[in-house]
């Protein structure tokens, strides 16, 4: 048998092959397009819409809340049914729907997903996977229960660099891992700022109300939307929830971050930050997690920067940090912004044989789950996207609490910080219940 054969044998005897409710994996015809509804067709839901249409799938439904927003996607896809409201589009369509495509702020990720997949449809959704870590694990055993094709928006996850570089840091050729370090440009957008006091009439084209979706009702403001709600804790994750389901997706698989959720093995967190208020995000924020030996892996400590802040330069071996980087440093060398360091000791270093699946397109790897024409995508709900949104959601905890906690898988608490509780999991406005 071919490679694509026999991973789909290895995928359905591992029970990882996600098959649709209503057809079969081995009658699917190649050539049947998914019928896709989307949550979200503004901003980053158009460029999925796109992506998806792209492939040939069916764009047969659009919901958003504002029609600013979404005109341009609405025009360009007449044809699709468009709703404000996602609730009554899965209620009226759902004999119309293969999948669902989910492209919200951050808060109402969860309240769309799950209500889609406990239909029997498969979704996409972008990160961080949800708002809280509640939602996350929630998140996953419906996933598991309706075994229905899931991936998170994490598009290097599909590409063959970030799996080749897994693979290199599978293979040792670092020695012994001893610390992770991650900057980011972000955030990009207003932060460590006051909740604005005056009274704005809401724009027409903008249902507030569906907008506020489960987080707590407050008045209207251009502060909050487009976009600059990613820095509000009521609806967004920060710069950390951004980026960090990017960016640290490939130590956290190459590491087996995901197994100390599995297993219920506690960590430390601490953080230092400037400008936070407990309404909005940081101005800046370094948060270090301090993770013990896990799956025969030392521990490990990963040290997390936004808002301009930088590893020490000794880290980057003479290369030049730039806006956005990681560095893996391990007791044979170091990864340093792409490059294998020190040069001279690596000068002859061929990558080990690939052992993960390579795809065509990050997209076409969970339409083609939905259609029972491969195995899981590598970002998927069960098996990685809930463990690493756990993880950086957790750096949102240490730092709210503006010190050193300690985060227990097992119990989902953080001992000793009660307050901490309410963005672990979160109380719902009546209607928005999960």
């Amino acid at each position: 048998m071919d490679r694509r054969q026999f991973l789909r044998r290895i995928a359905t005897a591992a029970g990882l092959l996600i098959l649709k409710d209503s057809r079969s994996a081995w009658t699917y015809q190649a050539n049947e397009k998914l019928n896709l509804a989307f949550v979200g067709a503004g901003g980053r839901g158009a460029d999925l819409v796109k992506e998806f249409a792209n492939l040939g799938e069916n764009v047969v439904a659009l919901c958003d809340v504002d029609d600013r927003m979404a005109q341009g996607t609405f025009q360009q896809f007449p044809k699709a049914k468009r709703f404000k409201d996602f609730r009554k589009m899965l209620e009226e369509m759902t004999d119309q729907i293969d999948a669902v495509v989910v492209a919200t702020p951050d808060h109402t990720h969860a309240v769309a997903s799950v209500m889609a997949m406990r239909m029997g449809k498969g979704v996409y959704c972008e990160k961080p996977l949800t708002w809280c870590v509640d939602e996350a694990r929630l998140m996953r055993e419906v996933a598991m229960e309706k075994k229905v094709a899931t991936q998170m928006g994490n598009q290097g996850a599909g590409a063959d660099w970030s799996r080749t570089l897994i693979e290199i840091l599978w293979s040792g050729v670092l020695g012994e891992i001893k610390e992770v370090h991650i900057w980011t440009d972000r955030p990009i957008w207003p932060q460590g700022i006051d909740r604005p006091s005056e009274t704005v009439p809401v724009p027409p084209e903008l249902d507030w109300d569906l907008w506020l979706g489960p987080a707590p009702e407050r008045p209207y403001h251009p502060a909050y939307l487009p976009f600059r709600w990613r820095g509000w804790w009521d609806f967004g994750t920060g710069a950390l929830g951004d980026i960090g389901c990017h960016a640290a997706y490939i130590p956290f698989v190459a590491f087996h971050w995901g197994r100390l959720i599995q297993e219920g093995i506690p960590f430390e967190v601490d953080s230092e930050t400037s400008g936070h208020n407990r309404d909005s995000f940081p101005v800046w924020s370094i948060v270090r997690y301090h993770f013990p030996s896990v799956s025969g892996q030392p521990p490990v400590k990963f040290v997390w920067y936004d808002g301009g802040k930088k590893p020490p330069q000794d880290l980057l071996m003479g290369e030049q940090a730039g806006d956005n980087g990681t560095v893996i440093v391990g007791s044979k060398g170091s990864f340093v912004l792409g490059k294998l360091l020190p040069a001279e000791r690596f000068k002859d270093y061929q990558p080990p044989a690939p052992t993960l699946p390579r795809v065509s397109s990050h997209y076409k790897e969970w339409t083609d789950a939905c259609k029972g024409q491969g195995p899981a995508p590598m970002s998927n709900f069960v098996d990685y996207a809930s463990y690493l949104t756990e993880i950086v959601l957790v750096g949102n905890l240490s730092i709210w609490a503006g010190e050193k906690i300690v985060w227990d898988p097992k119990k989902m608490e953080v001992p000793g910080h009660p307050e901490l509780t309410p963005l672990i999991k979160r109380e719902y406005r009546k209607g928005w219940e999960l």
